[in-house]
């Protein structure tokens, strides 16, 4: 596949495509406000598992919740093609003026994810047992984190479909069904939170059940939200080409690219998880809320670089290397400043994280690793938008590349010393931190570097 994708010249006549090469700072925002809003809603369900679990009389329920998740983590965001590659090919159609591809896209993705989603429900025993066996952490700990898992799988078809959804709305600059969507799973996921942990004891199995309702009425809500009738109809009509070769290879390239890129990516946040479980019950703890804040501040720029994405998909569309260079110019200074306004904010009131429990040792840890998380924010504006630019393009070879040597010269040298050199807990923790900010800075050099290519369209 092409680092910079081809798209066929539609009549410039179509005000959709006219439309969709607007670069100005005011379309921008009108893009991100609102994918800001519909992301910040992801982290505010997150929080309220890990207010609700921190609260209760043991921390294993929260630190068990942490372990679980980087399992989903994996599982889950494996598949993050189904909504990035979805974004950025819809988006090329967009800005091409090919509705009847862009329709397509959502077909094929669809039916990838609700594949997939089914495959993950057969083998989700021995996806349990090779996870645990895997991952470092007490009885008490594992066995919060099994019953987490056996609850939040039931979602998985549900979870993986809407992936093709959001993607597809943010293909088509529909920022306000991506928002919808997003107040619907989460404001499910908050109140079924409340009762399953507060109101009925569920602890950490409540969590899960609480995630997997919230993805299944996601899903409803979001296939009624595409115009059923409609859609099929176009489908009906469009049949014979669901199955195009050619459409069909650069899918599975894609894909294919992606999904290494963002298995590069999980590994980073698993294995520091990991060895974070390997120094202590108190390190993960801590570095769990320290995780949750990293989190919250990501995806208030994944906000920019949603809108990024669908941009940049438009304008490659139309094979405007100006409208991308302005992209990048809006960008990349948001991106930047987001990240460094969160991580001064997180460093300079500690007590915020008290929200998240009320554990006095682990606030403390928290508090002491605190000033890690601004050096983490710090690049990771720069990694996120560059993220978003290159996913609009359809470039899943530069991303994989980018992101398999970030792990492997950025992040692994240092943790692999913090776990492996027999160093004390402390001077183990902030070499495990050091080598999280190594690794964002590689993310934004790497790609960085590559933005010069994507701007020569043949």
């Amino acid at each position: 596949m092409n680092e910079t994708p081809r798209a066929t010249e539609a009549p410039s006549s179509d005000p959709r495509r006219d439309e969709a090469g607007r670069v100005d700072l005011r379309r921008f925002l009108a893009l991100a406000g609102p994918n800001v809003l519909a992301n910040l809603m992801v982290p505010l369900a997150g929080l309220v598992d890990t207010a609700l679990l921190g609260h209760l009389p043991q921390m294993q329920a929260l630190a068990g919740v942490g372990l679980a998740g980087v399992v989903f983590d994996y599982l889950y965001w494996s598949f993050g093609f189904l909504r990035m590659g979805t974004t950025g090919v819809t988006a090329q159609a967009v800005g091409a003026g090919d509705d009847d591809e862009a329709t397509l896209t959502l077909a094929r993705a669809g039916l990838l994810a609700l594949c997939l989603g089914l495959l993950i429900l057969v083998l989700a025993q021995p996806i349990e047992a090779l996870a645990f066996w895997i991952l470092d952490g007490t009885a008490a700990v594992e066995a919060m984190g099994r019953e987490y898992f056996a609850a939040r799988i039931w979602g998985a078809p549900f979870t993986l479909l809407n992936f093709a959804l959001l993607g597809w709305f943010l293909g088509r600059g529909r920022v306000d069904k991506v928002l919808w969507m997003s107040l619907v799973a989460n404001a499910v996921n908050i109140a079924l939170d409340w009762w399953f942990i507060r109101e009925l004891g569920w602890g950490s199995a409540g969590a899960g059940w609480a995630t997997a309702a919230s993805q299944l009425v996601a899903c409803v809500w979001g296939i009624s939200s595409v115009g059923p009738r409609q859609l099929a109809r176009d489908l009906r009509r469009l049949r014979p080409r669901i199955r195009d070769a050619a459409a069909l290879r650069r899918l599975a390239s894609l894909s294919g690219d992606i999904l290494v890129r963002t298995f590069a990516l999980l590994t980073a946040f698993a294995l520091f998880t990991n060895y974070s479980a390997a120094l202590s019950t108190l390190a993960l703890t801590a570095n769990t809320v320290l995780l949750k804040a990293l989190s919250t501040a990501a995806f208030f720029i994944d906000g920019y670089a949603y809108a990024t994405e669908t941009m940049a998909g438009w304008a490659a569309g139309r094979k405007d290397a100006g409208a991308l260079r302005r992209l990048l110019r809006i960008a990349l200074p948001l991106g930047v400043v987001t990240g460094l306004i969160f991580g001064a904010c997180f460093w300079a009131f500690p007590e915020l994280f008290g929200l998240l429990t009320d554990h006095g040792e682990v606030l403390d840890e928290v508090a002491a690793q605190s000033g890690w998380l601004l050096a983490v924010l710090a690049f990771s504006g720069a990694a996120y938008i560059f993220d978003g630019y290159f996913l609009g393009l359809a470039a899943g070879k530069r991303l994989r590349r980018a992101m398999i040597w970030s792990l492997l010269l950025g992040f692994w040298p240092l943790a692999a010393w913090a776990r492996y050199g027999g160093l004390g807990a402390s001077a183990a923790l902030d070499l495990l931190w050091a080598a999280m900010v190594l690794f964002m800075f590689a993310r934004s050099l790497s790609l960085g570097v590559a933005v010069p290519k994507t701007l020569k369209f043949k």
